[in-house]
């Protein structure tokens, strides 16, 4: 895989975001996009320079949306997909998975999300970044939110992918970033 890939992802990802602008307000096919950018959190031997734009499109087949309470919001997963982009020729990746948000306060929220990955790093080359053992991972993610408006968002992010030690290498990917998100 190379960075062309990783780039049409990317491409596909904003445009479908901006087709989805034109949808009818009861029919939404996204109900969020988030742009954001972050930098490796790994230790000195696992490091990835560089900074790690990432785009990410949500849909809300649950409808969480229109959730209620704490418990009717963790029964109401949101779907997402995205991808996360080295801009030093380090470790890339595409992802999909669940993401559960909770609400704190009217302006605070906390998201967690859970699936898989897949990347284009280094499996187990030694001096090379960080050795993953395996092209596909799971991949979690962490975010502190705050709805500036009803459509606009800020988050502080923490992401992280390895392969729970099912291959023979694992020292994962870890990142930390900040990230805008436009809800539909």
């Amino acid at each position: 895989m190379n960075k062309a890939f990783f780039g049409t992802v990317v491409g596909a990802v904003l445009a479908a975001s901006a087709l989805s602008s034109t949808a009818v307000a009861q029919e939404r096919l996204f109900d969020e996009v988030r742009i954001g950018v972050s930098g490796s959190i790994q230790s000195k031997s696992t490091f990835e320079k560089g900074a790690f734009p990432s785009a990410t499109v949500f849909f809300d087949p649950f409808d969480q949306r229109h959730a209620q309470s704490f418990m009717d919001h963790m029964l109401r997963p949101r779907v997402h997909v995205g991808a996360i982009v080295s801009t030093a020729g380090e470790a890339s990746q595409v992802f999909a998975g669940f993401t559960w948000t909770a609400p704190i306060t009217d302006k605070i929220f906390v998201d967690l999300g859970f699936g898989g990955a897949f990347n284009n790093g280094n499996l187990d080359k030694p001096n090379d970044g960080p050795k993953l053992g395996c092209h596909v991972l799971f991949h979690e993610s962490l975010g502190l939110g705050y709805n500036i408006t009803n459509n606009w968002r800020v988050l502080a992010t923490v992401e992280h992918s390895s392969n729970a030690d099912l291959c023979d290498h694992n020292d994962g990917l870890s990142y930390a970033g900040i990230a805008v998100g436009y809800k539909f």
